[in-house]
């Protein structure tokens, strides 16, 4: 299939996706909050709004790079699902080396946080930025740590299809013990990516006002929200591709395949439910302490199995 038509099709397909999941997401934490919570199309709704609004850019700040930031992470979100989607129905057409080029892509969404808080010239964004800056140095090096133990395990391999392949026939990842070190890892640093609780320090809405968002209106903002909702959807799947052998659609396996990121899913919303905030130096000493230690371990447990 045309690499092209591929991402034309894949974005409004994660972005349909990362509306459900998100919606998903905020239904249940209602509910755990004993409220009733949004609407189906809550999500729908709450983009089309924001599409209709009017686009306010700060004085002083610099119009082109605050305009395109969010568009940046958009295009990165989106390219990164269309890679993880090819893998999984056509393990054959993954290229060599494209496990490096989804983990480069990850870290987009958060660079162009980072490069529209500080573009915007307001000093509230400015701080949120420098808190996602430091938030993304402290989840990057864990979150390599555990991807490397995939690679360790496939036999060096650099290419999604090919660590789906090994595991269809040696089994997951995730089932060795540095597979589950490696797992609640990976697991932690994507609710850091992801800038949920107890990572939202950038966003930080009791204290920050919104934070890095603070002078975003209309469609800039509403596409940050789009990226952050496709996230939601994208960043799970690169886990259950890594460590829980991708997805499969053939018979039972359909609802096997579902029911691994939906026990992400899951883990992500118990945990933001159930912890409070860190502060930006609690978060950065945590990353590059406890679980830079534990994604250490589990590289060193992969080579002994290995």
């Amino acid at each position: 299939m045309n690499p092209i038509l591929v991402y034309i099709i894949c974005f409004p397909f994660t972005a349909i996706v990362g509306m459900l999941v998100s919606w998903i997401d905020r239904k249940v934490t209602a509910r755990l909050q004993w409220r009733v919570g949004p609407p189906l199309f809550q999500p729908l709704y709450d983009f089309v709004k924001l599409l209709g609004k009017e686009t306010i850019i700060p004085k002083g700040s610099s119009k082109i790079t605050f305009l395109l930031a969010p568009l940046f992470g958009l295009v990165a979100a989106t390219f990164v699902s269309m890679l993880v989607w090819t893998a999984i129905l056509w393990p054959e057409k993954s290229f060599g080396g494209d496990l490096i080029v989804v983990l480069y892509f990850l870290m987009i969404p958060s660079l162009a946080v980072i490069i529209g808080g500080f573009a915007s010239r307001n000093p509230i964004a400015s701080l949120g930025a420098s808190r996602e800056m430091k938030l993304m140095l402290a989840d990057e090096l864990p979150f390599l740590l555990a991807v490397f133990v995939a690679v360790i395990k496939a036999g060096g391999a650099i290419r999604l299809g090919q660590l789906i392949a090994y595991q269809q026939t040696h089994g997951w990842v995730f089932l060795s013990a540095s597979g589950i070190c490696a797992i609640i890892v990976a697991i932690i640093t994507m609710q850091a990516k992801l800038t949920l609780v107890p990572f939202d320090i950038p966003e930080a809405e009791t204290e920050l006002m919104s934070g890095v968002f603070v002078e975003y209106s209309g469609p800039p903002l509403a596409i940050f929200k789009l990226t952050r909702m496709m996230m939601l959807f994208t960043l799970p799947m690169v886990v259950v591709v890594v460590f829980l052998g991708g997805m499969h659609f053939q018979g039972i396996s359909i609802l096997w395949s579902i029911l691994k990121y939906v026990v992400l899913l899951v883990l992500i919303i118990l945990i933001r439910n159930t912890n409070p905030r860190l502060r930006i130096d609690q978060a950065v000493r945590f990353l590059w302490g406890p679980v830079t230690i534990l994604g250490v371990a589990a590289v060193v447990l992969a080579f002994l199995e290995w």
